[in-house]
This record gives structure tokens, C-alpha cells and sequence, in this order.
């Protein structure tokens, strides 16, 4: 048989029992402040219809998505001579799910008779994207949504602004919440003369960080507005002072343009909830946050890490009909969704995760042979229905091969049961980082580990 070369496919990654035990780290952590706002979880499977997922992400979006080909004689009467979008439909009618927003509408509207609305769910689940691997960008990532759905009040998103403020909080990371509402941004489209530009209008400003401001006005003029619609965006675009200084030279803008009072009206009311709340983290309202999925109509929000140079790190927002494709309209949802993988990469720049994550055992007990391992198993036994990790060396080995791997797998106490402690029914116990050593019974070994 012929030697295979080792590899994973671009943009996807292994990850060692360290890695592992600092994204867990993440996900405890998100879980537990998503247990906290009462949300329940559920997961939705890796694989869905192409008709649930094509659409509902934009054009852009559409392009990212991974396409499964049909098996079987899939191949059979298709037209080689069409171009790749009509060839597609005919061998591909399944693809790995793009966010896991779409997945949960189709959800509910499927499981409608299972669900009490309003519906709180959470999902730590992967999703996958055909994008140009790069730092902070992969094809394959985690996120960590928490959604409310089947009900429009605004307090839902403030608790969604508490949950950001929570999880970074706990993880150690400052940052900065960016709101905004694509009401504003419909308004501001309605203002200029181009309200039917307003996807091209939220695609293009959307990239404003990333290609900064004369190559978004580039676009706008390449996505058909002209010169002088662009000329009116840049009050917009230099619009400084406090979300509420913001939001009052808005209301003048937006005298005659329905859509964008409305807008107005909710970002004063959410940034009033959240004044009252006194949320700790950065909140601004930045009226060139665009986020690029179609299915977005109300709050959209982005959060950044202040310290370390990456792009969004949690993003969301408000969706009024998106069970309405799914054949349930009228249903109001909005959602947040931490992307994990670039937390990760946050925290491991700035040095946040805590020591002693990657300890597999809190004690190892050193093998002296098949009489002294026999006490071993049962005093680990006893160690482990008391809720700490235990460790028996599988092979009496020699003794500085089993305290190197004691030492390498960074377990803090090492257990010696010899002969006399056999016989005594005790435990020496020794402290890896101070080198003390300690005679103890097992009741008092558990004890000392708790």
C-alpha cells in the first residue's frame, strides 16, 4: 500500500489536549453566562438542504458556501454546456451549514409544536465557510450563538449587550461593542435617493475597516451610485460625538424618511436600557457597522478585542421574519454569536488563559510493581468518586521515567505507594512545584488534594 502524505485540508485545524483544554475553557465559560440568561441547548445537523441555506447570506455569502455532491449517478443528465450556477442545483442539493442563525429558524418552524414561543436556545456548534484562509479567518470555526425568537422587545437585546459584557468580562478580554440599526442604515439609503441600493450601500460600508474610505466610495460608484449620492453619505461617514449626539443629528436627517425614525427611536431606547443597566465594557454606536447577512432588519451589533489586532470577534443582531421563508412569517428573532476560534487566538496573544488548564490529573501515583498497583488502583478509584482526576502509571518503569512524565504532562502532585505504605495503609504524597513531601492516611490524602 502506498504512503500517504500526512495533511488536513487548508483552512482546517488539529488541536493537542492543551489546545483543547484552553478552547474548552471558552466554551465552559460561554456556556455558563448563556445558562445564566435561562437560554436551552440544542444542535441542528453539520449538513442541510441547499434551499435552507442559499439566499438567506447575500450574494457574497452564497459564494462561501460548501457544496456536497448528491451520490450515486449524480452526474447522470446533467448539461456540461451551462454555466456553474445552473450545473449546481443538478449534482448538489446539500452543504455544510454557513452560521448556525439559519439552521435554528429552520428549526423552529420545524419543531414549532415542541418550542414554547418566545424560545431562547443556545448551539456551540462548527460551521464552515469556502473563504481564503488567513490570521483570525478559517474554513472551518466554532460559534457560540445565543438567540431569542418570538418576541420583539427591545430588553431581549439589551440582555444579549449584558451576555457580551459577562463572557469578556470572565475571560479577560477588553472590548468594544459596536451598534448600530439597519433601520438607520435603510434611512440613510432612502435619504441619499437610492433606497433600492441599500444591500449594495451595507455590503460596501461594511468593508470600511478592512479597505477604508476611498475604496468603499470605489465600490459604491462600481455597485451603480452616483458621485453625488456617494458625495451625500459623507456627513455619515464624519459623524462624531456621543451615541446620543449621533442619534440627534439623525432625527434631523431622518425628518421626512420614515424608516430611519424608526430606526432612531429603537437605538434610543436600547442605549437608554443600557445606560439604566450599567454595563461595564465600551458600548458606541457606529454608524457604518453594516454586518453583510441579508436577513438582518433591526440592532445589529460587532464587538472588537481593544488589544490585540483581530477582526470581530462576536457579532448579531435582530431578524423579523426570518422563519417567514420556512413558512412561519410574523416571528421576531435576534441573536449574538461568538466566534471562538478567534477568542482563542485573543487570548493566547495576550496571555489570558489560566495556569493549570492542561492538567489532565491532579495526582499520579508512581508503579512500583503489580502488589503496590493494586493499592494504587484502589486508593485512585476512591480519588476519583470524590470528583479528583487520578492517575496510575500503566508500567512499573523506572522512576525517573515516570516522574518525567509526570513533569511533562504538568501533573502537580505525584502519590508514592510502597511497600511500607502498603502495609501502613498510608500515602506519601509530594508537591511537584515545591518538592515537599507528606506521609498521609487516604482520608486525609483526599482531603489535601479537595
Amino acid at each position: 500500500m502506498a504512503t500517504v502524505k500526512c495533511s488536513i485540508p487548508k483552512g482546517t485545524r488539529d488541536f493537542t489536549p492543551e489546545e483543547m483544554a484552553r478552547r474548552n475553557y471558552i466554551f465552559d465559560t460561554i456556556r455558563s453566562v448563556f445558562r445564566l440568561f435561562a437560554f436551552e441547548p440544542i444542535e441542528t445537523p453539520a449538513v442541510e438542504n441547499l434551499s435552507t441555506l442559499m439566499g438567506k447570506y447575500g450574494e457574497e455569502g452564497d459564494k462561501l458556501l460548501f457544496k456536497v455532491l448528491n451520490s450515486g449517478d449524480f452526474m447522470e443528465g446533467v448539461d456540461f454546456g451551462q454555466d456553474y450556477h445552473k450545473v449546481a442545483p443538478q449534482i448538489c442539493e446539500r452543504g455544510l451549514r454557513y452560521d448556525l442563525t439559519v439552521p435554528f429558524a429552520r428549526f423552529v418552524v420545524q419543531h414549532r409544536d415542541q418550542v414554547a414561543l418566545p424560545f431562547r436556545r443556545y448551539q456551540l456548534q462548527p460551521v464552515w465557510r469556502a473563504d481564503r484562509p488567513q490570521k483570525g479567518r478559517y474554513r472551518e470555526f466554532y460559534q457560540c450563538d445565543a438567540d431569542m425568537i418570538g418576541s420583539a422587545s427591545l430588553l431581549n437585546e439589551l440582555e444579549l449587550v449584558q451576555m457580551v459584557d459577562m463572557v469578556f468580562g470572565k475571560l479577560g478580554i477588553r472590548v468594544a461593542l459596536k451598534i448600530n440599526n439597519r433601520k438607520v442604515l435603510a434611512g440613510i439609503a432612502e435619504m441619499i435617493g437610492a433606497p433600492e441600493k441599500m444591500v449594495d450601500i451595507t455590503v460596501a460600508i461594511d468593508k470600511l475597516d478592512k479597505i477604508g474610505l476611498d475604496n468603499v466610495r470605489a465600490e459604491l460608484a462600481d455597485r451603480g451610485l452616483t458621485a453625488e449620492q456617494i458625495a451625500r453619505l459623507d456627513p455619515v461617514f464624519a459623524m462624531k460625538g456621543t451615541a446620543a449626539e449621533k442619534l440627534a443629528a439623525l432625527e434631523g436627517m431622518f425628518a421626512s424618511v420614515e424608516v430611519g425614525h424608526k430606526g432612531v427611536e429603537e437605538l434610543q431606547e436600547l442605549f437608554g436600557y443600557i445606560e439604566a443597566a450599567g454595563v461595564g465594557c465600551q458600548v458606541e454606536l457606529d454608524l457604518t457597522l453594516a454586518r453583510g447577512l441579508n436577513y438582518y432588519t433591526g440592532a445589529i451589533f460587532e464587538v472588537k478585542a481593544l488589544d490585540a489586532a483581530m477582526g470581530s470577534i462576536c457579532g448579531g443582531g435582530r431578524y423579523d421574519n426570518l422563519t417567514g421563508i420556512f413558512g412561519m412569517p410574523g416571528v421576531s428573532g435576534v441573536g449574538i454569536s461568538f466566534g471562538a476560534d478567534r477568542i482563542y487566538d485573543v487570548m493566547t496573544e495576550l496571555g489570558l488563559f489560566p495556569a493549570g488548564l492542561e492538567q489532565a490529573a491532579k495526582v499520579m501515583f508512581i508503579n512500583f510493581g503489580q502488589a503496590e498497583q493494586a493499592a494504587c488502583v484502589k486508593i485512585a478509584s476512591r480519588l476519583r468518586q470524590e470528583g479528583i482526576s487520578a492517575l496510575v502509571y500503566p508500567e512499573a518503569s523506572k522512576m525517573k521515567k515516570q516522574m518525567d512524565y509526570a513533569n511533562r504532562k504538568q501533573v502537580p502532585y505525584v502519590a508514592f505507594v510502597g511497600e511500607e505504605e502498603v502495609r501502613t495503609g498510608k500515602v506519601t504524597l509530594k508537591d511537584m512545584q515545591s518538592g515537599e513531601q507528606r506521609v498521609l492516611l487516604v482520608e486525609e490524602l483526599v482531603d489535601a488534594l479537595r
